[in-house]
């Protein structure tokens, strides 16, 4: 059956609607901006709690030293800014003041990925990943819609340790239903299937579903997984898909050599190799256009998906 496809908030104001949520039940969450309040949709937080609220302007890497001396000090900061510029104009501070002393700070990054579009490629930020992976411990996070986006922050404030949370600008389709539990490192498994496994993360689950459907016309059955989590891996339910279908593709919006199909590649590779196609970003920045333009330009979309399991099903025979 195809997948109805409605519309729900993008995973930023869901993000905005959590930071309220959680603020109104612990008085020691703190939230810092770089400016960008109305796009991060932290504003929310501001005008709730205007004493807890600090805009920090244009300077990231300040913001997130502030951050430490927070979270050092027994608050729980949450960060926001445009994933590009808090991750990579950040990334010292990150390292060395939030990382290497294991603080409990939370990062958003805010219009991740292409999708943000016609801002073009200094706005985009498709390596954003590859970066919170390459710190250890940091809990990454990408979810797909609105409700898994809140289940995550609400997971986010209470655990202690660093969290890299990813959010999107355009309007996400719904895939789950008000009230789903998320738990970090717990895959989601949106559809059964025996002969493939397409491993996706953020808007780019969509994307796999409607793959899937395609495939299951052409009587190609696709297990599809939701993960949102990309830091801890769901060892188990990756080893489980990998044994079972006996091929497996990744799909995300990010440079596809160094984030999830890499984090995928290396587990699948140790425990059980078994043929993998890649959907992603090919080592390349984007041009500026509408989110649906450059989805097809750059090989994010459904019939893409399609094609990688296409290929992956011939390695497998």
């Amino acid at each position: 059956m195809k997948p109805e496809k409605k519309m729900g908030f993008p995973t930023r104001d869901a993000y905005g609607q959590a930071l309220v949520e959680v603020g109104r039940g612990n008085s020691n969450i703190v939230v810092l901006d770089g400016d960008v309040s109305g796009s991060t949709k932290s504003r929310a937080f501001a005008k709730e709690f205007p004493d807890r609220f600090f805009n920090f302007g244009i300077a990231e890497a300040n913001m997130v030293s502030a951050a430490a001396g927070f979270a050092s000090c027994g608050k729980i900061p949450f960060v926001s800014s445009f994933a590009v510029f808090l991750m990579c104009k950040s990334f010292e501070q990150l390292r060395m003041s939030v990382v290497n002393p294991y603080l409990n700070v939370k990062l958003c990054g805010s219009h991740s990925g292409i999708s943000l579009g016609e801002d073009g490629a200094s706005q985009m930020a498709v390596e954003d990943i590859a970066l919170a992976l390459a710190l250890p411990k940091v809990v990454v996070l990408c979810p797909a819609d609105e409700v898994a986006t809140r289940a995550l922050v609400r997971q986010a404030a209470g655990y202690t340790g660093p969290v890299y949370l990813r959010t999107s600008r355009p309007k996400s389709p719904l895939i789950y239903p008000e009230g789903e539990e998320f738990t970090f490192g717990k895959a989601k498994i949106l559809r059964e299937g025996r002969d493939v496994t397409v491993m996706a993360t953020g808007m780019l689950v969509w994307e796999a579903l409607e793959a899937a459907w395609i495939c299951n016309e052409n009587g190609i059955n696709v297990r599809v997984m939701d993960i949102h989590t990309i830091r801890p891996l769901d060892g188990e339910a990756i080893l489980e898909a990998a044994r079972s279908t006996g091929a497996v593709v990744t799909a995300e919006e990010h440079l596809v050599h160094c984030g999830l199909g890499s984090q995928v590649a290396q587990f699948v590779t140790h425990y059980c190799p078994v043929p993998m196609e890649f959907v992603g970003i090919k080592d390349t920045y984007a041009e500026s256009g509408k989110p649906a333009e450059l989805f097809e330009r750059y090989g994010l979309t459904a019939r893409h998906i399609v094609s990688a399991i296409e290929q992956v099903l011939k390695k497998k025979k």
